[in-house]
C-alpha cells in the first residue's frame, strides 16, 4: 500500500506545471494591478513576497496570494517545499481579506493534501465572515492548477493598537523611575 501511495504523489508531482508553463497566464495588467493592491493594503506592509507571494486580488473580505515557489524552499533533493511556506502564504491572504492595520491571527485549524515542489505556481484564496465584528473568521484555500493543497479556517481579531505597541505601553505605564534609585 505504501508504495502505491509513493507512486500517487510522484504522479501528482509530475503532472503539476511548473511556474515556465503557468507564466502565459500572468500578463502586465495583472503585474499593474498588484502595485494597486500593495498601495491600498493596510496591514502586513512590509512583508517579503519572495517568501509568501504576491497579493494579485483584493476586495472587501477577500483576496488571492500567489506563491512562487523556489529552491530556498525546499527540505530535500526533490524539491520538497516546506510547508511552513504554504501557511505562511496562507495567513497573509487570509490579515489580506481582513485589511485592517492592527489584525492578529490568534488561531487556525488547517490541512496539507497534497505536496508542493520547487517551481510550483501556488494560488490561495481568502474569505472573510463575520465583517462587522471584532473577531474575524477567514477560510484558505491552496490551489496547484486543479489540485488542492492547502485549506484552512483563520481566526483572527482586531486591535485598537499594535499588538507589539500594547506591550510596550503596558511596561511603560507599570515602570516606576524611583524603582532604579
Amino acid at each position: 500500500m505504501a508504495k502505491n501511495n509513493a507512486g500517487l504523489v510522484k504522479d501528482m508531482i509530475d503532472n503539476t506545471t511548473n511556474f515556465e508553463d503557468d507564466l502565459e497566464l500572468l500578463d502586465d495588467t495583472s503585474l499593474d494591478s498588484a502595485n494597486f493592491l500593495n498601495d491600498n493594503l493596510k496591514t502586513h506592509l512590509k512583508i517579503k513576497s519572495t517568501l509568501v507571494g504576491n497579493l494579485v486580488a483584493m476586495a472587501k473580505n477577500t483576496s488571492k496570494v500567489v506563491l512562487q515557489t523556489t529552491h530556498d524552499m525546499s527540505v530535500d533533493e526533490f524539491g520538497l517545499i516546506h510547508s511552513g511556506f504554504l501557511f505562511g502564504s496562507a495567513e497573509y491572504a487570509a490579515v489580506a481579506a481582513v485589511n485592517e492595520p492592527n489584525v492578529v491571527v490568534i488561531g487556525c485549524r488547517s490541512k496539507f493534501f497534497a505536496p508542493a515542489k520547487v517551481g510550483d505556481l501556488i494560488t490561495f484564496e481568502a474569505k472573510g465572515r463575520f465583517e462587522d465584528a471584532r473577531k474575524r473568521e477567514i477560510k484558505v484555500i491552496g490551489m496547484i492548477n486543479e489540485i488542492k493543497v492547502f485549506e484552512g479556517l483563520f481566526q483572527a481579531v482586531l486591535l485598537e493598537k499594535h499588538i507589539l505597541q500594547t506591550k510596550i505601553d503596558e511596561l511603560q505605564a507599570s515602570f516606576n523611575p524611583k524603582d532604579l534609585a
